[in-house]
Protein backbone atom coordinates (compact mmCIF):
# COMPACT_ATOMS: atom_id res chain seq x y z
CA UNK A 1 0.00 0.00 0.00
CA UNK A 2 2.04 3.26 -0.70
CA UNK A 3 2.57 5.74 1.95
CA UNK A 4 -0.24 8.30 2.21
CA UNK A 5 1.32 11.72 0.62
CA UNK A 6 2.15 14.56 3.96
CA UNK A 7 -0.40 17.56 3.68
CA UNK A 8 -0.70 20.59 5.73
CA UNK A 9 -2.79 20.63 8.73
CA UNK A 10 -3.73 24.43 8.43
CA UNK A 11 -4.37 24.77 4.76
CA UNK A 12 -4.18 21.13 3.71
CA UNK A 13 -1.88 21.59 0.93
CA UNK A 14 0.04 18.15 -0.14
CA UNK A 15 4.09 18.27 0.16
CA UNK A 16 4.73 18.29 -3.25
CA UNK A 17 2.97 21.31 -3.61
CA UNK A 18 4.73 23.55 -1.26
CA UNK A 19 8.74 24.65 -0.57
CA UNK A 20 8.76 23.20 2.89
CA UNK A 21 6.82 21.09 5.02
CA UNK A 22 7.60 21.73 8.68
CA UNK A 23 6.26 18.53 11.10
CA UNK A 24 5.24 18.77 14.52
CA UNK A 25 3.98 16.26 17.19
CA UNK A 26 1.23 15.20 15.41
CA UNK A 27 0.61 17.50 13.06
CA UNK A 28 2.67 19.53 9.89
CA UNK A 29 2.92 23.34 8.53
CA UNK A 30 3.64 24.53 5.12
CA UNK A 31 5.84 27.48 4.58
CA UNK A 32 2.81 29.58 2.79
CA UNK A 33 0.85 29.16 6.40
CA UNK A 34 4.40 30.11 8.34
CA UNK A 35 4.45 33.38 5.95
CA UNK A 36 0.56 34.37 6.97
CA UNK A 37 0.83 33.49 10.78
CA UNK A 38 3.80 36.09 11.00
CA UNK A 39 2.01 38.64 9.04
CA UNK A 40 -0.82 38.13 11.31
CA UNK A 41 1.31 38.53 14.79
CA UNK A 42 3.26 41.54 13.26
CA UNK A 43 -0.52 43.20 12.69
CA UNK A 44 -1.75 42.48 15.66
CA UNK A 45 1.32 43.41 17.59
CA UNK A 46 1.88 46.69 15.93
CA UNK A 47 -1.58 47.69 16.50
CA UNK A 48 -1.27 46.24 20.14
CA UNK A 49 1.26 49.13 20.59
CA UNK A 50 -0.62 51.76 18.88
CA UNK A 51 -3.94 50.96 20.34
CA UNK A 52 -3.68 51.36 23.90
CA UNK A 53 -6.59 52.01 25.91
CA UNK A 54 -5.22 50.72 29.51
CA UNK A 55 -5.21 54.44 31.06
CA UNK A 56 -7.34 57.32 30.74
CA UNK A 57 -5.56 60.77 30.42
CA UNK A 58 -6.98 62.94 32.64
CA UNK A 59 -6.90 66.51 31.42
CA UNK A 60 -7.90 69.69 33.10
CA UNK A 61 -11.09 71.77 31.21
CA UNK A 62 -8.74 74.32 29.90
CA UNK A 63 -5.47 71.54 28.44
CA UNK A 64 -8.95 70.16 26.62
CA UNK A 65 -10.74 73.25 25.25
CA UNK A 66 -6.73 74.12 24.09
CA UNK A 67 -6.36 71.08 22.57
CA UNK A 68 -10.12 71.66 20.60
CA UNK A 69 -8.99 74.67 19.75
CA UNK A 70 -6.34 73.10 17.56
CA UNK A 71 -8.69 71.34 15.25
CA UNK A 72 -11.75 73.23 15.97
CA UNK A 73 -12.50 77.03 15.18
CA UNK A 74 -14.80 79.27 17.06
CA UNK A 75 -17.47 77.23 19.10
CA UNK A 76 -16.12 78.46 22.27
CA UNK A 77 -19.84 78.05 24.42
CA UNK A 78 -19.69 74.27 23.29
CA UNK A 79 -16.16 73.69 23.97
CA UNK A 80 -16.61 74.86 27.37
CA UNK A 81 -19.12 72.89 27.78
CA UNK A 82 -18.13 70.08 26.98
CA UNK A 83 -14.45 70.26 28.27
CA UNK A 84 -16.23 70.80 31.80
CA UNK A 85 -18.50 67.44 31.73
CA UNK A 86 -15.32 65.02 30.28
CA UNK A 87 -13.07 66.33 32.75
CA UNK A 88 -15.66 65.75 35.24
CA UNK A 89 -17.23 62.32 33.90
CA UNK A 90 -13.27 60.74 33.57
CA UNK A 91 -12.75 62.58 37.51
CA UNK A 92 -16.01 60.95 38.42
CA UNK A 93 -15.06 57.48 37.27
CA UNK A 94 -11.09 57.53 38.88
CA UNK A 95 -12.52 58.43 42.05
CA UNK A 96 -11.59 55.96 44.85
CA UNK A 97 -14.71 54.25 46.85
CA UNK A 98 -16.48 57.57 49.08
CA UNK A 99 -16.67 56.70 52.60
CA UNK A 100 -19.38 59.29 52.75
CA UNK A 101 -21.91 57.33 50.41
CA UNK A 102 -22.06 60.08 47.92
CA UNK A 103 -22.73 58.72 44.43
CA UNK A 104 -21.68 61.16 41.30
CA UNK A 105 -24.23 60.44 38.41
CA UNK A 106 -22.89 60.64 34.74
CA UNK A 107 -23.63 63.82 32.60
CA UNK A 108 -24.15 62.83 29.32
CA UNK A 109 -24.21 65.56 26.41
CA UNK A 110 -26.28 66.80 24.17
CA UNK A 111 -25.17 69.35 21.13
CA UNK A 112 -27.40 71.13 18.89
CA UNK A 113 -26.30 72.28 15.62
CA UNK A 114 -27.23 72.90 12.54
CA UNK A 115 -24.94 70.15 9.77
CA UNK A 116 -21.55 70.96 9.13
CA UNK A 117 -21.19 73.12 12.35
CA UNK A 118 -18.65 70.41 14.04
CA UNK A 119 -20.57 68.45 16.47
CA UNK A 120 -18.75 65.29 15.50
CA UNK A 121 -15.22 66.60 14.82
CA UNK A 122 -15.36 67.96 18.72
CA UNK A 123 -16.71 64.59 20.12
CA UNK A 124 -14.02 62.61 17.96
CA UNK A 125 -11.29 65.24 18.80
CA UNK A 126 -11.66 64.43 22.68
CA UNK A 127 -11.71 61.04 22.33
CA UNK A 128 -8.38 60.88 20.60
CA UNK A 129 -6.92 63.55 23.44
CA UNK A 130 -8.10 61.16 26.02
CA UNK A 131 -6.99 57.62 24.22
CA UNK A 132 -10.20 55.87 24.99
CA UNK A 133 -11.93 53.62 22.85
CA UNK A 134 -14.60 56.14 20.68
CA UNK A 135 -17.58 55.32 17.81
CA UNK A 136 -20.39 57.04 16.24
CA UNK A 137 -23.70 55.36 15.82
CA UNK A 138 -26.05 56.50 13.15
CA UNK A 139 -29.80 57.07 15.34
CA UNK A 140 -31.63 56.87 11.61
CA UNK A 141 -31.28 53.04 11.28
CA UNK A 142 -32.37 52.11 14.65
CA UNK A 143 -35.33 50.98 15.10
CA UNK A 144 -37.26 49.26 18.14
CA UNK A 145 -36.29 45.39 19.19
CA UNK A 146 -38.20 42.85 16.60
CA UNK A 147 -38.24 45.19 13.71
CA UNK A 148 -36.74 45.70 10.75
CA UNK A 149 -33.41 47.61 11.37
CA UNK A 150 -30.79 47.97 14.07
CA UNK A 151 -31.07 46.91 17.69
CA UNK A 152 -29.70 49.95 20.05
CA UNK A 153 -27.84 47.17 21.70
CA UNK A 154 -25.77 47.39 17.86
CA UNK A 155 -24.06 50.94 19.18
CA UNK A 156 -22.42 49.05 21.61
CA UNK A 157 -20.91 46.54 19.36
CA UNK A 158 -19.52 49.40 17.45
CA UNK A 159 -17.77 50.57 20.68
CA UNK A 160 -16.27 47.08 21.20
CA UNK A 161 -14.79 46.97 17.73
CA UNK A 162 -13.17 50.53 18.40
CA UNK A 163 -11.85 48.91 21.60
CA UNK A 164 -10.17 45.90 20.08
CA UNK A 165 -12.50 43.72 22.24
CA UNK A 166 -11.48 44.99 25.09
CA UNK A 167 -14.48 45.15 27.21
CA UNK A 168 -12.68 46.85 30.01
CA UNK A 169 -11.85 50.16 27.63
CA UNK A 170 -15.23 49.94 25.82
CA UNK A 171 -16.58 50.71 29.42
CA UNK A 172 -15.06 53.93 29.49
CA UNK A 173 -15.24 55.09 26.02
CA UNK A 174 -17.30 57.37 24.37
CA UNK A 175 -20.24 56.79 22.10
CA UNK A 176 -21.54 59.54 19.95
CA UNK A 177 -25.34 59.51 18.78
CA UNK A 178 -25.35 61.20 15.69
CA UNK A 179 -28.85 62.26 13.90
CA UNK A 180 -30.74 62.11 17.63
CA UNK A 181 -33.57 64.41 16.27
CA UNK A 182 -34.17 62.20 13.75
CA UNK A 183 -36.01 59.21 16.17
CA UNK A 184 -38.17 62.04 17.21
CA UNK A 185 -41.62 61.37 18.69
CA UNK A 186 -44.01 61.85 15.49
CA UNK A 187 -46.88 62.74 17.20
CA UNK A 188 -48.09 64.39 20.65
CA UNK A 189 -49.90 61.56 20.87
CA UNK A 190 -48.27 58.55 21.77
CA UNK A 191 -50.92 56.10 21.81
CA UNK A 192 -52.35 56.91 17.98
CA UNK A 193 -49.88 54.32 16.40
CA UNK A 194 -47.14 52.33 17.22
CA UNK A 195 -43.87 54.60 16.27
CA UNK A 196 -40.87 52.04 15.98
CA UNK A 197 -38.01 53.87 14.69
CA UNK A 198 -39.04 57.20 16.87
CA UNK A 199 -40.80 57.13 20.11
CA UNK A 200 -39.99 53.23 20.62
CA UNK A 201 -35.78 53.75 19.90
CA UNK A 202 -36.18 56.52 22.71
CA UNK A 203 -37.87 54.13 25.21
CA UNK A 204 -35.30 51.72 24.21
CA UNK A 205 -32.38 53.86 25.09
CA UNK A 206 -33.39 54.90 28.15
CA UNK A 207 -31.64 52.42 30.27
CA UNK A 208 -28.79 52.44 27.91
CA UNK A 209 -28.24 55.51 28.69
CA UNK A 210 -27.92 55.62 32.02
CA UNK A 211 -26.37 52.85 32.96
CA UNK A 212 -26.79 49.16 33.07
CA UNK A 213 -25.47 45.95 32.11
CA UNK A 214 -26.11 45.08 28.32
CA UNK A 215 -25.94 41.54 26.61
CA UNK A 216 -23.65 42.62 23.27
CA UNK A 217 -23.34 40.78 20.22
CA UNK A 218 -19.91 40.61 19.54
CA UNK A 219 -20.20 41.69 15.84
CA UNK A 220 -23.27 43.51 15.89
CA UNK A 221 -26.66 42.52 13.85
CA UNK A 222 -29.51 40.72 15.17
CA UNK A 223 -29.65 39.42 18.82
CA UNK A 224 -30.37 35.25 18.52
CA UNK A 225 -30.64 32.86 21.86
CA UNK A 226 -27.62 30.67 20.45
CA UNK A 227 -25.58 33.26 19.99
CA UNK A 228 -21.94 34.37 22.61
CA UNK A 229 -23.03 37.65 24.15
CA UNK A 230 -20.66 40.03 25.95
CA UNK A 231 -21.89 41.72 29.04
CA UNK A 232 -20.75 45.58 29.03
CA UNK A 233 -21.83 48.08 31.54
CA UNK A 234 -22.48 51.19 30.41
CA UNK A 235 -22.57 52.54 33.72
CA UNK A 236 -19.00 54.57 32.91
CA UNK A 237 -19.50 55.38 28.64
CA UNK A 238 -19.70 58.91 27.70
CA UNK A 239 -22.76 59.50 25.59
CA UNK A 240 -23.10 62.87 23.42
CA UNK A 241 -25.89 62.93 21.77
CA UNK A 242 -26.14 65.36 18.43
CA UNK A 243 -28.78 66.49 16.17
CA UNK A 244 -29.54 69.12 13.43
CA UNK A 245 -32.67 69.80 14.83
CA UNK A 246 -34.23 71.38 12.18
CA UNK A 247 -37.02 73.93 13.01
CA UNK A 248 -36.16 73.85 16.77
CA UNK A 249 -35.31 77.84 16.08
CA UNK A 250 -39.41 78.42 16.33
CA UNK A 251 -39.89 76.22 19.66
CA UNK A 252 -37.58 78.39 21.44
CA UNK A 253 -38.68 81.80 19.56
CA UNK A 254 -42.13 80.28 20.88
CA UNK A 255 -41.19 80.27 24.22
CA UNK A 256 -39.54 83.18 24.57
CA UNK A 257 -41.95 84.97 23.14
CA UNK A 258 -44.49 83.36 25.83
CA UNK A 259 -42.37 84.58 28.42
CA UNK A 260 -42.39 87.92 28.22
CA UNK A 261 -45.76 87.95 28.70
CA UNK A 262 -46.92 87.68 32.87
CA UNK A 263 -45.00 89.11 35.82
CA UNK A 264 -41.74 89.86 33.93
CA UNK A 265 -43.60 91.45 31.22
CA UNK A 266 -42.52 94.80 32.98
CA UNK A 267 -39.07 93.97 33.72
CA UNK A 268 -36.50 94.89 31.23
CA UNK A 269 -36.08 92.64 28.76
CA UNK A 270 -32.50 91.39 27.33
CA UNK A 271 -32.16 91.78 23.78
CA UNK A 272 -32.43 88.55 21.93
CA UNK A 273 -30.36 87.64 18.66
CA UNK A 274 -32.79 86.38 16.39
CA UNK A 275 -29.88 85.40 14.07
CA UNK A 276 -28.86 82.99 16.52
CA UNK A 277 -31.97 81.46 18.63
CA UNK A 278 -29.99 78.16 19.43
CA UNK A 279 -27.83 79.93 22.10
CA UNK A 280 -31.06 80.32 24.00
CA UNK A 281 -32.03 76.05 23.69
CA UNK A 282 -33.51 74.48 26.71
CA UNK A 283 -34.36 70.98 27.64
CA UNK A 284 -38.10 71.93 26.88
CA UNK A 285 -37.75 72.74 24.03
CA UNK A 286 -35.51 69.70 23.26
CA UNK A 287 -39.30 68.10 24.81
CA UNK A 288 -41.29 70.34 22.41
CA UNK A 289 -39.62 68.98 19.25
CA UNK A 290 -40.60 65.29 20.37
CA UNK A 291 -38.12 63.66 22.66
CA UNK A 292 -39.91 62.22 25.55
CA UNK A 293 -39.15 63.91 29.00
CA UNK A 294 -37.16 60.51 29.83
CA UNK A 295 -34.38 60.97 27.66
CA UNK A 296 -34.53 65.00 27.71
CA UNK A 297 -33.50 64.21 31.62
CA UNK A 298 -30.52 61.99 30.75
CA UNK A 299 -28.98 63.84 28.69
CA UNK A 300 -28.57 66.45 31.36
CA UNK A 301 -26.04 68.92 29.53
CA UNK A 302 -27.27 70.52 26.50
CA UNK A 303 -25.35 72.91 24.41
CA UNK A 304 -25.26 74.65 20.95
CA UNK A 305 -23.33 75.10 18.25
CA UNK A 306 -23.44 78.73 16.34
CA UNK A 307 -23.89 78.73 12.35
CA UNK A 308 -20.54 79.41 10.39
CA UNK A 309 -20.12 83.26 9.02
CA UNK A 310 -17.66 84.53 6.52
CA UNK A 311 -15.10 85.02 9.09
CA UNK A 312 -15.43 81.42 10.81
CA UNK A 313 -15.42 79.21 7.60
CA UNK A 314 -12.34 81.54 6.39
CA UNK A 315 -10.55 79.94 8.94
CA UNK A 316 -11.43 76.70 9.21
CA UNK A 317 -9.58 76.73 5.49
CA UNK A 318 -6.48 77.64 6.93
CA UNK A 319 -6.05 77.90 10.76
CA UNK A 320 -6.79 74.08 12.14
CA UNK A 321 -3.78 71.78 12.17
CA UNK A 322 -5.34 69.24 9.73
CA UNK A 323 -7.55 72.03 7.63
CA UNK A 324 -8.43 71.37 4.35
CA UNK A 325 -5.72 73.57 2.97
CA UNK A 326 -3.09 71.74 4.75
CA UNK A 327 -4.36 68.27 3.92
CA UNK A 328 -4.64 68.98 0.02
CA UNK A 329 -1.09 70.41 0.05
CA UNK A 330 0.08 67.12 1.41
CA UNK A 331 -1.50 64.88 -1.28
CA UNK A 332 0.24 66.89 -3.90
CA UNK A 333 3.50 66.85 -1.76
CA UNK A 334 3.22 62.99 -1.82
CA UNK A 335 3.28 63.26 -5.77
CA UNK A 336 6.39 65.83 -5.71
CA UNK A 337 3.80 68.81 -6.96
CA UNK A 338 4.24 71.79 -4.59
CA UNK A 339 0.54 73.62 -4.06
CA UNK A 340 -0.14 77.19 -3.82
CA UNK A 341 -3.06 79.26 -3.32
CA UNK A 342 -3.36 82.76 -4.00
CA UNK A 343 -5.32 84.77 -0.97
CA UNK A 344 -8.43 85.57 -3.37
CA UNK A 345 -9.03 81.96 -3.55
CA UNK A 346 -10.32 81.43 -0.17
CA UNK A 347 -12.52 84.15 -0.17
CA UNK A 348 -14.57 82.02 -3.30
CA UNK A 349 -14.79 79.06 -1.64
CA UNK A 350 -16.07 80.70 1.25
CA UNK A 351 -18.54 82.24 -0.66
CA UNK A 352 -19.36 79.12 -2.58
CA UNK A 353 -19.93 77.35 0.41
CA UNK A 354 -22.19 80.07 1.85
CA UNK A 355 -24.39 80.09 -1.11
CA UNK A 356 -24.71 76.29 -1.29
CA UNK A 357 -25.58 76.30 2.62
CA UNK A 358 -23.35 73.08 3.75
CA UNK A 359 -21.54 74.35 6.53
CA UNK A 360 -18.17 73.28 6.60
CA UNK A 361 -18.26 70.21 4.83
CA UNK A 362 -19.50 72.52 1.66
CA UNK A 363 -15.82 73.76 1.74
CA UNK A 364 -14.31 70.31 1.13
CA UNK A 365 -16.45 69.65 -1.57
CA UNK A 366 -15.76 73.12 -3.42
CA UNK A 367 -12.01 72.28 -3.21
CA UNK A 368 -12.76 68.61 -4.73
CA UNK A 369 -14.12 70.09 -7.50
CA UNK A 370 -11.70 73.01 -8.40
CA UNK A 371 -8.74 70.66 -7.60
CA UNK A 372 -10.23 67.37 -9.56
CA UNK A 373 -8.51 67.78 -12.83
CA UNK A 374 -5.44 68.91 -11.84
CA UNK A 375 -5.69 65.53 -9.05
CA UNK A 376 -6.06 63.45 -11.91
CA UNK A 377 -3.44 64.33 -14.85
CA UNK A 378 -0.64 65.66 -12.90
CA UNK A 379 0.23 62.53 -11.18
CA UNK A 380 1.39 61.36 -14.70
CA UNK A 381 2.59 64.74 -15.51
CA UNK A 382 6.30 64.06 -14.03
CA UNK A 383 7.75 67.82 -15.61
CA UNK A 384 5.16 69.40 -13.63
CA UNK A 385 6.58 70.60 -9.85
CA UNK A 386 4.59 73.48 -8.53
CA UNK A 387 0.61 74.40 -9.38
CA UNK A 388 -0.71 78.12 -8.65
CA UNK A 389 -4.20 78.20 -7.86
CA UNK A 390 -5.55 81.55 -8.49
CA UNK A 391 -9.14 82.86 -8.49
CA UNK A 392 -9.59 82.71 -12.10
CA UNK A 393 -8.75 78.79 -12.08
CA UNK A 394 -10.72 78.39 -9.13
CA UNK A 395 -14.18 80.10 -10.73
CA UNK A 396 -12.98 78.03 -13.79
CA UNK A 397 -12.80 74.68 -12.87
CA UNK A 398 -15.96 75.10 -10.55
CA UNK A 399 -17.75 76.45 -13.60
CA UNK A 400 -16.73 73.19 -15.18
CA UNK A 401 -18.20 70.72 -12.49
CA UNK A 402 -21.52 70.07 -11.90
CA UNK A 403 -21.69 72.28 -9.18
CA UNK A 404 -25.45 72.83 -9.10
CA UNK A 405 -25.56 69.30 -7.26
CA UNK A 406 -24.03 70.70 -4.27
CA UNK A 407 -26.96 73.48 -3.39
CA UNK A 408 -29.42 72.49 -0.86
CA UNK A 409 -32.77 73.74 -1.84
Amino acid sequence: MPKKEERCSFCGRPRSETNMLIAGLDAHICDYCVEQAQDILREELSSSKTRDFSKVKLHKPSEIKQYLDQYVIGQDDAKRVLAVAVYNHYKRIGQPVSKDEVEIEKSNIILVGETGTGKTLLARTIARLLHVPFCIADATVLTEAGYVGEDVESILSRLLQAADYDVAAAEKGIVFIDEIDKIARKSDNPSITRDVSGEGVQQAMLKLLEGTVVNVPPQGGRKHPEQRMIQINTQNILFVAGGAFDGIEKKIASRMQTNMIGYAAGKEQEVIDRNNLLQYIAPQDLKSFGLIPELVGRLPVVTYLSPLDRDVLRLILTEPKNSLVKQFTKLFEMDGIKLVFNEQVFDFIVDKAIEFKLGARGLRSIMEAILMDAMFEMPSDQAVKELKITRAYAEEKLGKANVSRLKVA
